[in-house]
């Protein structure tokens, strides 16, 4: 099965499962789209060779340009890795029950609109939360609200400052995403 990967970052957790998924016979990680130009992602998905493309908000929100583009490279499933911008209403009608999505946060606390990164981190923080984890959900047309498939956990303590939780919960995404994406996929 072709996935493209959607990141907005740095693409650590893209670099992640590129890596898992090269000796694949099942899983072929055949495209990277992010919304930014400068998004380090890129690099790396050029570093291990596996082909990018740039959606800016007008292309990404426009069904002419974003489902030849998924056509193109016969995408059968959409992993979202650190991916910010609303998956518009077409992609989740094209991919039913074919896009997932990582949070930093153990939902349904710390989601929704603006809830990304450093954000999701300072509000566990600022609430005194004994834990923090990981969360995989389906995409919905509700930001962060669709289905759980996958929650992994990490305690916290008082002394734990924002990069340290922010450490902490990256740690489990590099251990824990790929093989929850593997039984995605395996279980379809």
């Amino acid at each position: 099965m072709n996935i493209a990967i959607f990141v907005s970052g740095s693409g650590t957790n893209c670099e992640n499962l590129i890596k898992y998924f090269a000796d694949s016979e099942r899983v072929n990680i055949a495209l990277v789209v992010s919304n930014k130009s400068d998004a380090q992602a890129l690099e790396r998905a050029e570093r291990l060779g596996v082909p990018a493309a740039v959606t800016p908000k007008a292309d990404l929100n426009d069904p002419d340009v974003m489902l030849p583009l998924l056509k193109r490279y016969d995408i059968g499933f959409i992993v979202l890795a650190g991916w910010l911008p609303l998956i518009p209403n077409f992609l989740i009608e094209a991919y039913p029950h074919k896009i997932i999505n990582i949070h930093p946060a153990l939902l349904p606390k710390y989601g929704g609109k603006g809830m990304w990164g450093h954000h999701v981190h300072e509000a566990v923080k600022a609430a005194g939360e004994t834990e923090t984890g990981m969360t995989v959900h389906w995409v919905t047309p509700v930001c962060d609200a669709g289905e759980i498939i996958a929650q992994f956990r990490v305690a916290l303590s008082p002394d734990d400052t924002v990069e340290d939780i922010a450490e902490k919960e990256h740690q489990l995404e590099m251990i824990h995403f790929p093989k929850v994406v593997e039984d995605v996929i395996n279980s379809l």
